[in-house]
């Protein structure tokens, strides 16, 4: 994956990568990641967004997926990656999720050629700005109260749970449909 990145720089595809904690690119090196830069955020909440922005001719794609860029999801898992078709949702990751995130300069270091990180400075003048603050602020203002129901009341006795049924063989089965979708080299990866 790390090959097919520098050769797409090389290629003079831009290229933001949001990540966790470890990163084993080398960004900015002259000829090979010029084009390149890694953002990491770490922050309160260690769970973070897997999604892929693609731009390119004018299209935009987006895409969530349960795996990370671990060697273990690429060799030994079935992991889901799944297109985002409807536009106002596409929209809403790039903005709410993705520039939110790019946008960091509390909890965010810079990833450099030689492997260091360096913390992200506001520019003078600039607000702090703290991605995941900034998450917390959105989901709250979206969400939504509901009404007491008469369930709710002193008086209403919770059922037991039961345990899940356990998954054999027979019940659990992955399903995947088409072929898998590559990416031409023009493609603007977030």
């Amino acid at each position: 994956m790390i090959r097919a990145l520098y050769r797409a720089s090389q290629d003079g595809v831009s290229i933001d990568l949001l990540v966790r904690g470890i990163c084993c690119l080398r960004p900015g090196i002259p000829g090979m990641s010029e084009n390149i830069r890694v953002l990491s955020v770490v922050d309160r909440y260690l769970e973070h967004a897997r999604i892929f922005h693609f731009h390119a001719g004018g299209r935009r794609e987006v895409y969530l997926s349960s795996a990370d860029w671990m060697p273990r999801n690429f060799v030994r898992r079935v992991e889901v990656m799944f297109p985002i078709d409807d536009e106002s949702l596409r929209d809403r990751v790039i903005d709410e999720i993705l520039t939110i995130g790019r946008q960091d300069n509390t909890k965010a270091r810079m990833l450099l050629p030689d492997g260091t990180y360096q913390r992200v400075q506001p520019e003078n003048g600039d607000p702090l700005r703290r991605s995941q603050q900034r998450f917390i602020e959105l989901a709250r203002r979206s969400a939504v109260v509901e009404p007491a129901r008469p369930e709710d009341s002193d008086e209403y006795v919770v059922p037991e749970r039961q345990p899940p049924a356990k998954a054999t063989d027979s019940t659990v089965q992955p399903v995947l449909h088409g072929k898998p979708r590559f990416f031409r080299s023009h493609a603007t990866v977030v």
